[in-house]
């Protein structure tokens, strides 16, 4: 169980594919640099707990906003559309855990799944819950520690982390039980149809943001009018589609920049920009350097 940069990997329909640990120990611990590498809009069915470490995050959940400080912590429910940029240009770290459930509640039929881990995820009012180290309950605070007690041996892979993992992750689990409560509640129909309408059209951009893509194909993917998926989109994200679509494409391209050895203009065309540019300008003004400064910089590092 090696630590790991994030680097999140999305499919078509916005749902990360990154690999956990493996079937014995399915679990991912991760160092983000919120900084340099913001994570982007995607859900999992794993769940998550993380901690940051230096700086401020915007943690995004749906329509909701957190501002998660140093030392604060949040969860992430399965499924949960989120995202997580630093909210600064000062340095942005986290400390993330994605896992599987049954890291925590063991088999399906096992009293920690059945009466602590199911009702949690089942609990459709806690989709995301941000955990205040200063000025907080007691058990916030706790809860926390938790987390990066987990982080920590994660890392460290001491002989019997595997242990001290599970114990630092099941006391976060229960105390999310018992101070979340987990009698689940519905949302509104018009929030549980918004969230579909936006995981079909993320999809759509996902799938074709090589493509000349309008407004227009994007509410299509939805079947719901330009206005609607306009509507949608400021509600969920802050952006209208295009705009979503422009910062998704220059997303994809730093990553590619990073990870792979291909040409610019190749890494350009892929990603949607047919005018190198309108790339470097549009890459600039997003990341305050031209792509192939961008991957020089990579490179000396």
């Amino acid at each position: 169980m090696a630590l790991s940069l994030c680097g999140a990997k999305i499919d078509d329909s916005g749902k990360e594919i990154m690999e956990r640990g493996n079937i014995q120990f399915p679990i991912g611990c991760y160092h983000d640099d919120l900084t340099s590498d913001p994570v982007p809009w995607h859900w999992h069915e794993e769940l998550e707990a993380a901690v940051v470490t230096e700086g401020e995050a915007v943690i995004a959940v749906g329509s909701r906003r957190y501002l998660a400080r140093t030392g604060d912590g949040f969860f992430i429910n399965t499924g949960i559309l989120h995202a997580c940029w630093s909210a600064g240009p000062s340095l942005c770290r986290l400390h993330s855990m994605v896992f599987h459930p049954r890291v925590v509640g063991g088999s399906f039929d096992s009293v920690y799944w059945q009466k602590y881990l199911q009702p949690l995820m089942e609990n459709v009012s806690l989709e995301s819950f941000l955990l205040r180290q200063t000025d907080a309950e007691l058990w916030q605070k706790k809860a926390v520690s938790f987390i990066e007690t987990a982080w920590e041996s994660c890392a460290g892979e001491k002989p019997g982390y595997e242990f001290a993992v599970r114990a630092a992750l099941s006391n976060f689990i229960f105390a999310l039980c018992l101070h979340t409560g987990t009698g689940p509640e519905r949302p509104s129909a018009r929030l549980e149809r918004e969230a579909e309408r936006m995981k079909q059209m993320l999809q759509f951009i996902h799938t074709h943001c090589a493509e000349a893509v309008s407004l227009e194909q994007i509410a299509a993917a939805a079947s719901v009018s330009e206005s609607e998926g306009i509507r949608c989109f400021r509600n969920t994200i802050g952006k209208t589609p295009i705009q979503y679509l422009k910062s998704y494409r220059l997303q994809k391209a730093a990553g590619l920049l990073k990870m792979t050895d291909e040409k610019i203009i190749d890494i350009g065309v892929q990603c949607g920009f047919q005018d190198m540019s309108y790339f470097a300008r549009s890459f600039r003004e997003v990341y305050g350097c031209t792509p192939s400064e961008y991957r020089a910089c990579i490179d000396s590092l």
